[in-house]
This record gives structure tokens, C-alpha cells and sequence, in this order.
């Protein structure tokens, strides 16, 4: 064995070693771990809550246990596959896209008969015969800690040619979420705790006759091939302004890719904007350097005695999309310190109990809960007052800047740490003093003498 790796150059190992990389699931990039919420995914039960003749009546429902991630509009779409010959005979709260081929039912026609149906959310002010609890919202879940009242979406089905009893009723199979876009991985469903159901008055209790329980994690590079945002820095103790990354979400390719990036100043803006592809998810972006949709600013503005002042702002590069109940999720050691927040509203995100350096911040609403598209009126801002804690408190080496920074649940590129502003030296200062106070004082010696 030591004589084939003598054998072997060094760059034979190497290929050897990125091989066996390669070739590993363990090292896939698509791995949904997220270290600031190790415990968010989406839930989805089914619950059987009656049998029919020919199959059962199943209520769906979707849960968002994730503490900043949430489904914007279009909403989200769900699918499966039948594991047997099923059909939807009718829905409530939602409906199939399309309803495939029937013709083999003569009488009563069924709302889907595809082996792989694909459901959306109803619209809200869908009549109410049409609609069950938790229903009709265009499919926008919002995240659990961000807006716990909002952060479920139920629809009910009428399956048939399906089993009638626990032991011949059989799971859906394949499930997929689109939220809207790609980056969700369904499970296999489980056989779960049979779901409780407490009536409107309170007073009794009733029990699905089988539940099954789909878990849907999250993954930033399943959902999109490059950044969707930026971070940005600077300091009122150096004049440098650190933009962000060059290229970080794509360059600028106008000559070769035409309508890749708008020029905020063109006299054909609204037109293209309002032109072909604008009700569609991809980006249409303000030509900049770093050519991303959202760019977060972190400005150190002031330093007190006993405390010190920071400004962020959320500048949005995207003509195509406004985000409603955007959230910024920010990462650094002083949180544990936060003393004042404007205009923000703030939660500590505390996924490890002994360590609160992560907040999550989000609009007030009705007045900074809306970014509007690119423009004069695309960006919203806040200040946040830390405390000081000597034990750790300094302006050097960039501890004032944050550590990481998601919007809307997609971690954004920060520039590298060596070009982070700095605090000009000391010694450098006081040197340049000492040069002032000796130029100023032959100054007045010459004019005396």
C-alpha cells in the first residue's frame, strides 16, 4: 500500500482526493442547514377526518416553523403523486391547476384526475361557500416569528378511488413545494399522532382518523444559482465606503445579454419595465457593480460615552418586485446589549439559549412593512442604539460590522474582512500632531524674529 501512494504524484492525490469529494453525498451543497434556525421547515399534515364510500375527506395544511423564511406572493404550490388510481372528486380552500382526463367518469365529473396534481391557493374574497378555515390567501404563509397569527394554510379534498380504512388507505408519494419558486425538499410522508380538532365553542374535541406529517426543508442553492443580496459598510471614523462586492449577483452584460440591467436614468425605463416578462420571479435589476436585487447598508454613525449608534438601510435594485413583509436577520456579539431600535420592529433569535447575538428585524405596520420596486421611494431605514460592554467593546477589526446578514431568509454576501473600514492608527494620529504643533510653532517664530 505505501508503495502505490510513492507511486502516486502529487497531482494524481489531488485528483484521487476531489474524486472521492465529488462522489460523496455527505459533502452535497444542497444540504438545508441553516445554524441561525436548525430547527425551520415547513409541515405539512393531512389529516383524514371522514371516510366516503369510495375514499375519504382529508384536510391539508401547511405549517411555516420557520422563525424569518416566508412564502411572498405568488404564493406557494404544492404537489404530489397518487400512490394508487386516486382522484380528487372536489376541494375547498384551494384548487388544481389543471383537471387531466375524466372522460371515464360519465356522470359526475371529478375536479382533478392527474396521477401528479398541482395545487394553488385560492384568492382572498373567494365566496364562502368555496373556503375553510386558513384558506384564500394567494398562497402567502408568513414565517412563524415574524407573524404567529398568519403562519398556517389549510385546504380540504374529497378523495376517491382511494382505500376506505387505516390499513387500505395509502400516503401520497413525490411531494413538492414551490414557494414560489424552487428551493424546498420535501420527505416521504409519516405516519403521524392523530391531529385533535377543538370546536368553535370550545367544548369538545374531535380527532382525524389518520394523519400524516411531510416535512419540506430549505435550501439557498437549490433555490437560486446566484446571491439575491448584498451587505455594504462604512463608518464615520474612515471616510471609506466599502460597496459591495464586485459582480457578487452577476455582472453587467448588456453588450452580449440586452435587458439584463435598466439604467435608472434611460428614457425607455417604464417601458421596459412594464414591458414583456414583467409578471414573471426573475429580476429585473438597476445596473450597478454588483448587479444585485437588495443591498443592506451598515453605517457605525456615532460613538458616546457609553454607548454607540448604528444605521441600516435596505435598498431595493429590483423594478419587478415589491416585498411585502420583508425581515432582516442580523448576526453580531453587541445584540445582547441592544438598548434603543427606531422604526424596526426587533425579536432575538436564540437558537443556541446561552448566545443572543441574532436579531430579526422587520417594518412597522402600515408604515415601513412595504419596499417598494427600484426607485426613489425602494429603501427603508432604521438606527439601533447598543450599549457598550467594556469587556468586549471595540472599534477595531471590524467588530462593529456584522458578522452575517439574510434578507427574507437568504444569507447576503459581505465584502471580505480586508476591506472592512478601519480605525485609523494612533500613533499615526499623534504623529501627525506632534508635525502640526512643531510646523505651527516656527511658523511664529519666523514671524516674530
Amino acid at each position: 500500500m505505501d508503495y502505490c501512494f510513492r507511486s502516486l504524484t502529487p497531482i494524481s492525490i489531488s485528483t484521487i482526493f476531489l474524486a472521492i469529494l465529488l462522489s460523496s453525498s455527505s459533502f452535497t451543497c444542497t444540504e438545508a442547514y441553516d445554524a441561525l434556525d436548525p430547527n425551520g421547515n415547513i409541515t405539512i399534515k393531512w389529516d383524514i377526518i371522514s371516510w366516503t364510500p369510495d375514499g375519504y375527506v382529508a384536510v391539508v395544511t401547511m405549517y411555516n416553523f420557520q422563525q424569518y423564511r416566508h412564502i411572498s406572493p405568488p404564493g406557494w404550490t404544492l404537489g404530489w403523486t397518487w400512490a394508487k388510481k386516486e382522484v380528487l372528486w372536489s376541494m375547498m380552500g384551494s384548487q388544481a391547476t389543471e383537471q387531466g382526463d375524466c372522460s371515464k367518469y360519465k356522470s359526475a365529473q371529478p375536479h382533478c384526475c392527474k396521477k401528479t396534481p398541482t395545487i394553488v391557493d385560492l384568492l382572498p374574497g373567494t365566496p364562502y361557500n368555496q373556503q375553510i378555515a386558513n384558506c384564500c390567501k394567494g398562497g402567502v404563509i408568513n414565517s412563524w416569528a415574524q407573524d404567529p397569527d398568519n403562519y398556517a394554510s389549510s385546504f380540504q379534498v374529497s378523495v376517491g378511488a382511494a382505500g376506505t380504512t387505516n390499513k387500505t388507505v395509502k400516503p401520497p408519494k413525490n411531494f413538492t413545494l414551490l414557494a414560489p419558486g424552487p428551493g424546498y425538499t420535501c420527505g416521504p410522508a409519516v405516519v403521524g399522532k392523530p391531529t385533535k380538532f377543538i370546536t368553535p365553542d370550545g367544548r369538545r374535541v374531535t380527532q382525524a382518523m389518520m394523519t400524516w406529517n411531510v416535512t419540506c426543508t430549505y435550501s439557498q442553492f437549490l433555490a437560486q444559482k446566484t446571491p439575491t443580496c448584498c451587505v455594504s459598510l462604512s463608518s464615520f471614523y474612515n471616510e471609506t465606503i466599502v460597496p459591495c462586492p464586485t459582480c457578487t449577483c452577476g455582472c453587467q452584460n448588456n453588450a452580449t445579454h440586452p435587458g439584463s440591467c435598466v439604467n435608472p436614468n434611460s428614457p425607455y425605463l417604464a417601458s421596459v419595465v412594464n414591458g414583456p416578462g414583467k409578471n414573471t420571479l426573475t429580476p429585473l435589476v438597476q445596473c450597478t457593480k454588483h448587479m444585485c436585487p437588495i443591498r443592506v447598508h451598515w453605517h457605525v454613525k456615532l460613538n458616546y460615552k457609553e454607548y454607540w449608534r448604528v444605521k441600516v438601510t435596505i435598498t431595493n435594485f429590483n423594478y419587478r418586485m415589491n416585498y411585502s413583509q420583508w425581515n432582516l436577520v442580523v448576526q453580531h456579539p453587541n445584540f445582547d446589549n441592544l438598548t434603543q431600535i427606531f422604526s424596526f420592529n426587533y425579536k432575538p433569535l436564540t437558537p443556541y439559549s446561552s448566545i443572543n447575538d441574532t436579531a430579526m428585524l422587520w417594518g412597522v405596520k402600515f408604515y415601513n412593512d412595504f419596499l417598494n420596486q427600484a426607485g426613489p421611494l425602494g429603501n427603508v431605514q432604521s438606527e439601533l442604539l447598543f450599549r457598550k460592554d467594556k469587556s468586549t467593546f471595540t472599534f477595531e477589526k471590524g467588530w462593529a460590522f456584522p458578522r452575517r446578514i439574510y434578507f427574507n431568509g437568504d444569507n447576503c454576501v459581505m465584502p471580505p474582512p480586508d476591506a472592512y473600514p478601519y480605525l485609523p492608527n494612533t500613533a499615526s494620529r499623534l504623529s501627525f500632531s506632534l508635525l502640526a504643533l512643531l510646523a505651527t510653532c516656527l511658523a511664529v517664530f519666523f514671524v516674530f524674529v
